[in-house]
C-alpha cells in the first residue's frame, strides 16, 4: 500500500494520526506538495480521480480517497487498537460524535484557515467572511464538546476514537488562525492537552 500524503493539510494529517494510534509503519509513504500543485498533475488526477489528499492506494485498480474511508479500511486491515466501535451500540456512538467533530468543528475551522490564512491565499480564492462566520459556528459548536467531556475523558468512549482524532485534528489546524477553546471550555482545555501529549501528536504540522 502507499499513502498520498501532505504534511501541510489536516485531512492527511488524521490519517497520519490513525495510522500512529495502530503503530501501523508498513505502508509507503509519499509526499504531494499542493503549493506546487502536485496534486493537480495527470498522473495524480488518473490515480485518485479527485485533486485530494490523502489518497490510498491499496493495489494496482484501486484507490481510495477521502480520509475516514481511509481510516475505516485501515481499521479492517489492522484492528486493534479499536478507533471506530466494538459493538453495535459503540459503532453507532462513536460514528454519531464523528459526524458532529467533523461537521461542527473540524470543517469550519478548515475553511476558517482556507479562507483567513494569508498562506492560504496562494491555493484559495479567499472570501474573508467566509473565515468569519466558520469560525464563529466552530466557537458555539465548543460549547456542546465541552459539556461532552465535562462527562467523558475522550469524545466518543473511555479511549481514544476516530472522533477525538477528527476533533483534534481540526482545532490543531485551527491554531494558524490563532483559534482557541474560551476560557470557560475547562473541560475540552483538560482534554487538548491529552490528545497533545500522545505519540500520535508528533504528527503534527
Amino acid at each position: 500500500m502507499r499513502l498520498f500524503d501532505s504534511r501541510r493539510a489536516p485531512n492527511p494529517r488524521r490519517v497520519r494520526w490513525f495510522m500512529a494510534e495502530k503503530g501501523i509503519e508498513d505502508i509507503e509513504i509519499v509526499q504531494i506538495d499542493i503549493f506546487a500543485g502536485e496534486h493537480r498533475t495527470p498522473d495524480y488526477l488518473a490515480r485518485a480521480g479527485l485533486a485530494n489528499v490523502p489518497a490510498l492506494e491499496i493495489d494496482d485498480e484501486t484507490t481510495i480517497t477521502e480520509s475516514i474511508a481511509i481510516c475505516r479500511y485501515l481499521e479492517s486491515v489492522y484492528p486493534e487498537p479499536n478507533l471506530f466501535g466494538r459493538d453495535p451500540r459503540e459503532i453507532a456512538v462513536i460514528e454519531m460524535w464523528m459526524r458532529r467533530a467533523e461537521m461542527l468543528l473540524a470543517t469550519p475551522l478548515m475553511m476558517s484557515v482556507r479562507h483567513g490564512h494569508p498562506a492560504l491565499a496562494a491555493i484559495e480564492t479567499q472570501v474573508p467572511a467566509i473565515a468569519e462566520t466558520n469560525t464563529a459556528a466552530a466557537t458555539r459548536a465548543m460549547k456542546l464538546f465541552d459539556r461532552r467531556l465535562g462527562e467523558s475523558a475522550f469524545i466518543a468512549a473511555d479511549r481514544v476514537t476516530i472522533a477525538d482524532v477528527v476533533a483534534f485534528t481540526g482545532i490543531d489546524f485551527a491554531r494558524m488562525v490563532k483559534f482557541a477553546p474560551a476560557p470557560e471550555h475547562v473541560h475540552v482545555a483538560r482534554w487538548i492537552e491529552a490528545m497533545r501529549e500522545r505519540p500520535a501528536a508528533s504528527t503534527g504540522v
